[in-house]
């Protein structure tokens, strides 16, 4: 559904817009200088939604969208819409471990998203929308694990995220960053986005940046 309010967007930006590299895309995040922060990184249907719930949660410095879980030469948009890649939708978490942790950073993903449903959410349907999360060490699998476990009773159906070592992240194109800020009356951002990112906002209002909460 998401790709039908893309056509235009697409057929300028694939002019313009090369693949990254794996070397790009790592200097792409170093350059933002975060050596201070930690790095979450989860999958969860569409970006724009992901990035959108978490960019309005304190302690988080950033929020980008991006692909994981292929190869670095389809890490662009028209391949990865495909479904025929191994990529998913993905989104990248600099955040302050002092001010939020891992363990609740997994709370609001797991509320952002069904995690039942097996290769997509709600109207975006491919392994490219597949829950996954991407784990960048034990303690964050340990974690993940722990979680999972704890949640699955609250399912009717079970939880098919995918639990994986972190190998890299692609940035995705400019146009897809804070998407859901930049055309907030998009009908799939109003239709769908929208309800995901309200349900974490009500769920962890006492989370919320001040702007969030305004």
């Amino acid at each position: 559904m998401k790709n039908l309010f893309l056509i235009f967007v697409l057929s300028f930006t694939m002019s313009c817009n090369g693949n990254s590299s794996a070397s790009q895309a790592d200097q792409q995040l170093s350059d933002r200088n975060y050596s201070t922060l930690d790095t979450a990184t989860f999958a969860g249907g569409c970006f724009w939604c992901i990035e959108a719930s978490f960019e309005q949660i304190m302690g988080v410095k950033e929020a980008v969208s991006g692909y994981a879980g292929g190869d670095p030469a389809t890490a662009k948009y028209d391949l990865v819409s495909s479904g025929r890649t191994e990529h998913t939708e993905t989104v990248q978490i600099y955040f302050d471990p002092e001010v939020i942790d891992y363990s609740t950073l997994l709370d609001i993903f797991f509320t952002a998203h069904d995690p039942t449903q097996l290769n997509r959410q709600g109207p975006d349907v491919g392994t490219q929308y597949r829950s996954a999360i991407f784990y960048h060490n034990e303690e964050q699998k340990e974690h993940a694990e722990k979680k999972m476990a704890q949640l699955q009773s609250r399912y009717s159906g079970k939880i098919v995220t995918q639990l994986n070592p972190y190998i890299a992240f692609y940035e995705a194109e400019a146009y897809h960053q804070n998407y859901e800020k930049n055309h907030p009356f998009n009908p799939y951002i109003m239709n769908v986005s929208r309800p995901k990112i309200e349900k974490v906002k009500k769920q962890f209002s006492d989370r919320l940046k001040k702007e969030a909460r305004d």
